[in-house]
C-alpha cells in the first residue's frame, strides 16, 4: 500500500503588518532603486502564505508542506487554515487472468476520496530578541479506496464486498522558540510532538489469494522529534529567506493484522518499526514592484528511507517468496515504501489592488517518489496552478482564500514485489495503468494581529 496523492494547497497569506513607504536611500546614504519605494500591506503576505501552507496532493503521504511561515509573522499573531481535497484518479488493470476476471470491463474505477485537514499558528513576540510560536498541523495523510467493480481486481466480491482501501491520520504540535543575535537575523528550534494512527485493507485478485482479506491497523501513538531553523529579513524591500529542519520521528507500533477478520498470528507477535521522514523547507520572498512581491518554496523529504512492514505481514510474504524463487529471495516485502525522495517548488507572485483586497498566483512541481509506483497510490508527481484572494477589513484582521488544480503526473502502478531483487518480478508485479487523473484543493484562512 505505498503512496498516497496529497496536495500542495493553494491559499494566499500575510502582507506585511502595515502599510509603509520604504525608505528612498540605502544604509549608505544612496539613492535607492525603484524596489525600495515598495508598499505592501499585511494583504499580500497573507495570501502568499495561504497558498504555501497546504500540500494537499503531494507524492507519498506528504499533505501539509509544514510550512513555518506563521512563525516568520512580525508581532503578535494568530491564524487557522482550512483546506478540502477534491480527487479523480482511475486507471485500467492489465489485460492478464490472475489480474482481472474475463469478459469484465478493467477500469478500476475512481479510487479518489475527498479529504479535509486543517493548521492553525499562534506567534508572540516576547521582546525584541526572543519570540515564541506554536504550530498545529496534520502533516502526513493517505486516503484511497477502490470501488466494487466486477472485474475483482482490486475489490472482493465474493465475501467482504469491500474495495482495497487506505486511511493513515497524522497531526503535530510544534514549540518553537527564536533569538534574535543582532537585527533582522533569527535563529529557531524546539520540540515536535506527533501522532499517527492508520489502517489498510487489501482486496482482490491483484493481492493473490494469500492477501485478499488482509486488514491492518495501526493504533494512535505520539512521539517527539525536533525542528530547528534560521531566517533572515529586510522590511525595506520586503524580504524574507528561511531554511527549517525537521527531524525523522521514530514509531514502534503494535500493529493489529487479519485476515477478513481472523487474527493472523504466523510468527511470536512483534512491533512493527515505523519512522516519519526527515525533512528541509527553503522560503523566499522580496518586493520586486509597487506592491507587488513575489515568492518561493522549495522542500525535500526523505521518503526513500521509509517504509512499513508489519511483521505478520512480512513473515508471510517470505515464506511465499522463498517458496516460489526455490530459496533464493528469503526477505519479505514492504506493505508500504518509495524508492526515491520527494522535491518539491513553488514560485509566485502576490500583488496588492487596494487597501483591503490583494491577490496572489502560483505554479508548483511536485518530483513524485518513483515509477512505477504502489496501486494505493499511483502517481508520478504532479504539476499545480493555484490562484488566492485576500480581505482585510480591518488593519488587524483579515480572511484568505485560494483554490489550485493539480494535473498529477502518469503512473504505472505495482504490487510491491516491483523492486525486489528477483529475475522477471517487474513484468509481473506491473499491474496497471493510471492517467489522466487531476484533483483540486481548496483553502480558506483567517489571521489576526494582536
Amino acid at each position: 500500500m505505498k503512496k498516497n496523492v496529497n496536495i500542495d494547497i493553494p491559499v494566499v497569506m500575510s502582507y506585511l503588518p502595515a502599510v509603509r513607504e520604504i525608505r528612498r536611500k540605502n544604509r549608505f546614504g544612496h539613492s535607492c532603486p525603484n524596489i525600495c519605494r515598495i508598499k505592501l500591506a499585511p494583504i499580500v503576505f497573507s495570501i502568499v502564505g495561504l497558498l504555501l501552507s497546504g500540500h494537499g496532493k503531494a507524492s507519498a503521504l506528504d499533505q501539509s508542506g509544514q510550512s513555518i511561515l506563521p512563525f516568520l509573522e512580525n508581532g503578535n499573531y494568530f491564524e487557522a487554515n482550512a483546506f478540502a481535497v477534491d480527487a479523480s484518479i482511475s486507471g485500467v488493470v492489465h489485460d492478464r487472468p490472475n489480474l482481472a476476471r474475463e469478459n469484465q470491463s478493467r477500469d478500476t474505477g475512481d479510487i479518489g476520496q475527498n479529504v479535509q485537514f486543517y493548521t492553525a499558528a499562534l506567534k508572540l513576540q516576547l521582546t525584541d530578541q526572543f519570540s515564541f510560536g506554536i504550530l498545529y498541523d496534520q502533516p502526513f495523510a493517505a486516503k484511497t479506496a477502490y470501488p466494487l467493480r466486477p472485474n475483482n481486481s482490486y475489490s472482493d466480491n465474493d465475501v467482504s464486498h469491500e474495495g482495497t482501501s487506505v486511511n493513515i491520520e497524522s497531526q503535530d504540535l510544534s514549540f518553537i522558540l527564536g533569538y534574535s543575535p543582532f537585527t533582522n537575523f533569527q535563529i529557531y528550534g524546539g520540540p515536535v510532538y506527533q501522532e499517527v494512527r492508520g489502517k489498510a485493507s487489501l482486496r482482490g485478485m491483484a493481492y493473490t489469494e494469500a492477501f485478499n482479506g488482509y486488514d491492518v491497523h495501526f493504533k494512535e501513538k505520539g512521539e517527539l522529534g525536533w525542528l530547528a531553523g534560521a531566517s533572515y529579513q529586510m522590511p525595506e524591500i520586503a524580504l524574507k529567506a528561511a531554511v527549517t529542519y525537521r527531524s525523522k520521528i521514530k514509531y514502534n507500533f503494535q500493529a493489529d493484522e487479519n485476515i477478513f477478520g481472523e487474527p493472523l498470528q504466523y510468527v511470536e507477535p512483534a512491533k512493527t518499526k515505523i519512522e516519519t521522514p526527515q525533512s528541509v523547507n527553503i522560503d523566499f520572498q522580496t518586493g520586486v514592484a509597487e506592491a507587488t512581491v513575489a515568492y518561493m518554496n522549495l522542500r525535500w523529504v526523505n521518503w526513500k528511507d521509509f517504509n512499513i512492514r508489519p511483521t505478520q505481514y512480512n513473515a508471510l510474504t517470505a515464506s511465499i517468496l522463498d517458496e516460489l524463487t526455490g530459496g533464493a529471495y528469503k526477505e519479505g516485502v514492504d506493505l508500504d515504501s518509495y524508492q526515491k525522495d520527494q522535491y518539491t517548488a513553488i514560485i509566485g507572485v502576490g500583488h496588492q489592488l487596494t487597501e483591503k483586497w490583494g491577490v496572489a498566483t502560483d505554479v508548483g512541481w511536485d518530483s513524485g517518489t518513483g515509477n512505477p509506483a504502489s496501486t494505493i497510490g499511483p502517481m508520478k508527481g504532479s504539476w499545480s496552478l493555484g490562484v488566492g484572494a485576500q480581505f482585510n477589513p480591518a488593519p488587524n484582521y483579515f480572511i484568505a482564500a485560494g483554490v489550485k488544480y493539480y494535473w498529477l503526473g502518469d503512473a504505472k502502478g505495482e504490487d510491491g514485489a516491483y523492486y525486489l531483487p528477483i529475475d522477471g518480478i517487474k513484468e509481473i508485479a506491473e499491474q496497471s495503468e493510471f492517467k489522466n487523473n487531476h484533483a483540486i484543493a481548496y483553502g480558506l484562512k483567517i489571521g489576526y494581529r494582536f
